[in-house]
């Protein structure tokens, strides 16, 4: 009968766990939130939500004031899904808490209250009320006495009518607790009528109060008094974590008084405003660091009032510690804790499927603790702890299951077979799945295993250290619980251990050799083993580091590494692993790579001076080849990257880490670096030090390429080249420049300030010309003065010349040329620079000439691009650097005509072997252009610049074509105005033994020479 009971449950839990949908408790996705409905709003009905996933899906109750609702029973309530509809809700039957239950199989959880409120503001009393009258100077209050209302609402007053309202300031303050207006100091003109006025801050209804009148008495203004507080806040003021907090204080008193504002325990809060003209001080999102004791001091010069209170924060309950869904197996004990933050601190309590769960039995309840001993599937459902204090509740849901069951192997077996090497330990572990928790016990065979080698753990798991072939055979482990037993086998197969031997243990190469490590492997002989090779514990790539690496394995037992032009990064520790089905085994091998050295440290400049830096770096790694010396570089924005230095020490040997630059310039900007040498090779350079200038010093360097002359009469110029800023040497650069008279003893110096500079010139009116100086420049600084360059001799500026060129010719050569020539100035001291001529036409004024320079002392010069038939006018005159000297006469000449612009046309030729006879129409010129004097022929080969020339008198001539190719031909008239138009061109390809005529087209044959006729306009070249 036992047996029957047990079997039957163990079927129902199976069922169960194995179910595809397992069973889960309700939680709830959408909870109802607290709503407030305005009076005489419009409201059909209200939606309070409620939504919960669980499987099977849970089913909803709601309860209003804890008392459970019966939808059926009530027309304007029902449920859509989880939701309640409440229909044409009412104060007085829907006003209250209303939570929703949700349920399933596995059990229920309560949701947050919600609360259904009815806001309402009341009419003021019509009753009317009494004036008030006051002397000038006295404080008033005018009270508001708002009407009965539960909503939260504004106040403000309206002075006479609407829509004009009391403006709040210093001497005037409208209490938002109260409605009470306040004013500090009545004057005449505060003489009126005023109503209160209320407005509900979510439905901007609005309210007025009947009239308040205000007079002033007649018998004399009020004498001046110390301040009276009339608004202040409580001895403690309440407020709410991350609400605002408003605190009011307003006094009467002549004159009107000042507010100022304090927080005793220290300063008041950095998020602190102060309204109203500092009558309210405000604190938003207030939290508990805000809390203290605040003080309003107002004061007048007849005296001062305080008053102080204590503001007190509060907070919701917020978690520190929930519930969270638990299995556990029968018998065990259940231990839960729940833990939240709040102030007031939070009271708990607990529920069970909605119901309040207190001590009884097994089951303790203490605050916020439940301890449940030997749990047993009655204690299966959903728990709640809830934390409240007087500003709210939390709700935390957990779902407690309770597993009983016999043990099974279905979902954890034992591996069917298991491969071990001898001498090493076997593992089996042994994990049914059972409630409660099972006893296991192993056996061999059919035998129980009993040996010194065999151990097993209080977790079931079978331990046999140093395993032999005797070991071999079959192993179960059976569980049993109270629900019943069973049992799962593996088959253990013992063979032998996998050994590797990685040769050679230590090797040691130089960058870009090659090496090869052998890996020799032992196994048992049914096993196949896996070769993996791995650098520094991390695997080879063979596909990314191919160019390196090469794993060669001709047989099983062995297996090898290539490693060609090996780089630093492939020094390190080598492993090769051989992998069994059974078990494991590697051995390493240690590869040391020499190469050139590392880049040294972060290089630091100690000391700069005008010509020195003193570096100091730290080692750079040798790569296991000693370093030998070090570099030190520089690089300038004058220097062509980087540059070695000479250094003290002159050789920097590899020990060292300091040295000293030499043969720096100074007032330079650089950067230092430093590399490595060893029997490898040079290294990376050091990442460059900041950049650093040298210290100013006088200038060393003179200007280069003195020399002069020119300029105009009266003037000494001096010119030289400017001396490169990486040779200023520091601020305040600029040139001496120095000269005298040839012959005398006695310098003048003149300083010139700009760097850029490279001329000076001196002016002295009395000054000769071509006198003879002497002549230096030199440098200087701020620091001081440098070197002087070579002296040097330079001329003073020469006079203008005197005299004109005489017998100054102009001839005609053609429509567009005139040939100017003259009589050469007499060589009395230096020839001239050069003659300009001066052209313009002479019906033109001489405002529109025409000069020509020509260099030297020549006596022509040809002028061109003139009109034809037209009379110029030309002088000439001398000039040199100094000036231009007079001109010449004018004299008359009158260009040619213009040549025919009728082109030679109706051209023909013959081809007769190696030369073209052609012939054309004669040329007519108008009477406005010159006389046709003959003709030129113009021949070329294709793709030749060079033109041939047959000029003729005649319409014909015979063109001599000495090679075989293309011919371009053009024919234009001569005459005494120049060369006429072009005719169009002739394209004519020549082969050997050609015959060919302009009229007639070749007989077709293989030897036929094919001539090509083409007009074409003439080119530009022409």
């Amino acid at each position: 009968m036992g047996t029957s009971w047990k079997l039957l449950l163990l079927m129902s839990v199976t069922s169960i766990l194995t179910d595809d949908q397992e069973e889960r408790g309700p939680e709830f996705v959408h909870e109802p939130q607290e709503q407030i409905i305005t009076a005489g709003e419009d409201l059909r009905r209200v939606t309070l939500p409620c939504e919960a996933q669980g499987n099977p899906p849970p089913r909803y109750r709601w309860f209003q004031n804890g008392s459970l609702l019966q939808p059926e029973d009530t027309p304007r309530y029902h449920l859509v899904g989880g939701s309640l509809i409440v229909d044409a809700p009412s104060e007085l039957t829907d006003s209250g808490t209303f939570q929703c239950l949700a349920s399933n199989s596995v059990g229920s959880v309560l949701s947050h209250e919600a609360r259904l409120r009815f806001s309402y503001l009341g009419n003021f009393s019509d009753h009317q009320r009494g004036p008030v009258s006051v002397r000038e100077g006295q404080g008033v209050v005018l009270m508001c006495s708002p009407p009965p209302h539960t909503t939260e609402v504004c106040y403000s007053w309206v002075y006479n009518a609407l829509p004009r309202s009391v403006e709040e300031d210093n001497r005037r303050f409208v209490s938002q607790v109260t409605g009470n207006l306040y004013i500090a100091k009545a004057t005449p003109a505060d003489v009126g009528s005023y109503l209160c006025l209320l407005k509900d801050k979510r439905s901007s209804r609005r309210v007025l109060s009947p009239p308040t009148s205000l007079t002033l008495r007649t018998d004399g203004a009020m004498d001046e008094y110390e301040p009276k507080i009339e608004v202040h806040f409580p001895t403690v003021v309440q407020v709410l974590q991350g609400s605002t907090a408003s605190l009011e204080c307003f006094a009467l008193g002549n004159p009107v008084p000042t507010i100022n504002w304090r927080r005793v325990s220290g300063n008041l809060p950095s998020r602190a405003r102060l309204r109203k003209s500092r009558a309210v001080l405000e604190v938003p999102n207030v939290q508990a660091g805000d809390a203290g004791t605040y003080e309003c001091r107002v004061q007048n010069f007849r005296g001062e009032n305080v008053v102080r209170g204590f503001l007190l924060v509060h907070s919701r309950p917020q978690w520190i510690r929930t519930i969270n869904h638990t299995t556990l197996d029968s018998g065990q004990a259940l231990h839960w804790e729940c833990r939240a933050a709040g102030k007031p601190r939070p009271s708990y309590r607990w529920l069970k499927n909605g119901e309040t769960l207190v001590s009884q039995s097994r089951v303790v309840v203490r605050n916020s603790l439940l301890t449940i001993t030997s749990v047993n599937r009655s204690d299966t459902g959903m728990y709640q702890c809830v934390a409240e204090n007087k500003h709210g509740k939390l709700y935390s849901s957990a779902e407690l299951r309770i597993l009983a069951s016999a043990p099974s192997f279905e979902l954890n077996p034992l591996q069917r077979d298991i491969l071990v090497c001898v001498g090493h330990d076997l593992l089996i572990e042994c994990k049914p799945k059972s409630s409660p928790k099972a006893s296991l016990s192993w056996s061999k065979g059919r035998k129980p295993l009993v040996d010194a080698r065999v151990k097993i753990s209080a977790e079931g798991t079978l331990h046999i250290s140093g395993v032999t072939h005797a070991d071999s055979g079959t192993y179960t482990c059976r569980a049993e619980n109270v629900f019943g037993t069973s049992s799962s086998t593996t088959t253990v197969h013992v063979k032998e251990a996998t050994e590797v031997d990685l040769i050679p243990g230590r090797m040691e190469v130089t960058v870009a050799e090659s090496v090869v490590l052998t890996c020799r492997v032992s196994h048992d002989r049914s096993l196949q083993p896996q070769v993996r090779w791995a650098l520094n514990g991390h695997p080879i790539n063979f596909l990314t580091e191919g160019s390196h690496f090469e794993h060669i394995q001709a047989q099983p037992s062995s297996a090898d590494l290539m490693i060609r032009d090996i780089q630093l990064r492939h020094a390190g520790i080598y492993s090769c692993r051989a992998d069994t089905p059974a078990d494991s085994a590697s051995d390493s091998a240690e590869l040391l790579v020499r190469g050139p050295p590392g880049p040294p440290g972060i290089v630091i400049v100690e000391e700069i001076s005008a010509s020195t830096a003193t570096l100091s770096w730290s080692h750079a790694r040798d790569n296991h080849s000693p370093i030998t010396h070090y570099n030190m570089q520089a690089r300038s924005p004058f220097s062509l990257g980087w540059q070695t230095l000479r250094t003290v020490p002159e050789t920097i040997t590899g020990d060292l880490e300091s040295a000293t630059a030499t043969a720096l310039h100074p007032w330079v900007d650089y950067e230092f670096r430093v590399v490595a040498t060893n029997a490898i090779g040079t290294g990376d350079p050091s990442v460059p030090s900041r950049v650093i200038r040298t210290q100013e010093a006088v200038p060393s360097v003179a200007p280069a390429n003195v020399s002069g002359g020119g300029g105009r009469r009266g003037e000494l110029v001096i010119a030289w080249e400017p001396v490169s800023e990486e040779f200023q040497h520091g601020q305040g650069f600029g040139y001496i420049v120095a000269f005298r008279p040839n012959g005398t003893r006695a310098w003048r110096e003149a300083m010139v300030a700009a760097t850029s500079t490279c001329r000076y010139v001196y002016q002295d009116d009395s000054l000769q010309p071509l006198t003879l100086f002497q002549v230096k420049v030199g440098v200087y600084n701020n620091k001081g003065d440098g070197p002087f360059s070579p002296v040097t001799l330079v001329y003073s500026a020469e006079a203008e010349p005197e005299t004109a060129p005489s017998n100054v010719t102009a001839t005609s050569l053609s429509a567009s040329e005139v040939l100017v020539s003259w009589e050469s100035l007499p060589e009395r001291s230096r020839p001239p620079q050069g003659y300009q001529v001066s052209v313009w036409m002479d019906s033109a004024s001489q405002h529109s000439v025409r000069m020509v320079s020509t260099g030297g002392n020549t006596s022509s010069l040809l002028v061109d691009g003139l009109e034809g038939h037209t009379s110029y006018r030309v002088s000439v005159r001398a000039f040199n650097t100094a000036g231009s000297g007079p001109s010449s006469p004018p004299s008359l000449v009158t260009t040619k005509k213009s040549p025919p612009r009728q082109a030679p046309h109706n051209l023909r030729w013959h081809q007769d072997g190696s030369s073209v006879s052609l012939g054309w129409d004669p040329v007519r010129n108008q009477d406005n252009e010159s006389e046709v004097a003959g003709y030129k022929v113009l021949y070329q080969r294709e793709g030749q610049a060079q033109s041939e020339v047959v000029e003729t008198r005649e319409t014909a001539a015979v063109v001599p074509l000495p090679h075989d190719g293309v011919y371009i031909i053009r024919v234009r008239t001569v005459s005494e105005g120049g060369d006429g138009a072009s005719s169009p061109q002739i394209r004519v390809s020549l082969s050997p033994g050609a015959d060919a005529n302009s009229c007639a087209p070749p007989p077709a044959s293989p030897t036929s020479v094919t001539l090509i006729l083409a007009l074409v306009l003439p080119s530009a070249s022409w």
